[in-house]
């Protein structure tokens, strides 16, 4: 949007399964609201979160609009990216990944800076506890994070599966998700479950 390009929908995949080494599965039901309230059409891909019946049924979505290409928001992980490339290249399509490669501690420091409200909504890192759950991203909390990460050794953006977020409030959006939720956590890892 901020290059003006025209955004036509937002497109989620969703995991049907307990897990996906190619999507994120946590809070993902909550991007029609976060459409919504960007005024874009949501467009649903639901699939289990194997390879490949998962690109397959988003290839399918994708060939069913019309539209150029896509973005993603793959940061450092090249299967997530040459798999979409290679799904780009079969549909005639062009796949951006604008974040490639970027200073993971940047890019969420910027977001944050920018006022985008970024909540955890599960962590499986080492350093990382349940307190972090449903926690939404402060500066304050952003350099403890990245403390933690440099101590823990672990990606302090989460692109690694340290931890999943959900954006509960942005610049790009005209209101705040309101959330309520409960905090499971077994010792080592856990979830926020959005209610």
């Amino acid at each position: 949007m901020c290059r003006g390009w025209s955004v036509e929908a937002l497109v989620t995949v969703v995991i049907t399964d307990d897990d996906s080494p190619m999507f994120q599965i946590p809070s993902t039901h909550l991007v029609e609201r976060q459409a919504k309230m960007a005024g874009l059409p949501w467009i649903e891909v639901r699939t289990v979160g194997q390879t490949p019946h998962d690109l397959a049924a988003l290839e399918q979505a994708f060939g069913s609009l019309d539209v150029d290409g896509f973005v993603s928001g793959a940061l450092r992980s090249d299967y997530q990216k040459s798999r979409l490339e290679r799904m780009a290249e079969r549909l005639g399509m062009r796949s951006w990944t604008p974040l490639w490669h970027q200073s993971g501690h940047d890019h969420l420091k910027g977001m944050i800076d920018h006022g985008f409200e970024i909540m955890m909504t599960g962590v499986s890192a080492e350093g990382l506890t349940e307190k972090w759950l449903g926690h939404v991203l402060t500066p304050e909390s952003f350099a403890e994070l990245a403390s933690l990460a440099n101590t823990h050794r672990f990606h302090v953006e989460g692109e690694g599966g340290e931890y999943e977020t959900l954006v509960i409030g942005g610049p790009h959006l005209e209101d705040r998700l309101m959330v309520d939720g409960t905090v499971h956590w077994d010792g080592v890892r856990g979830h926020y479950e959005i209610h």
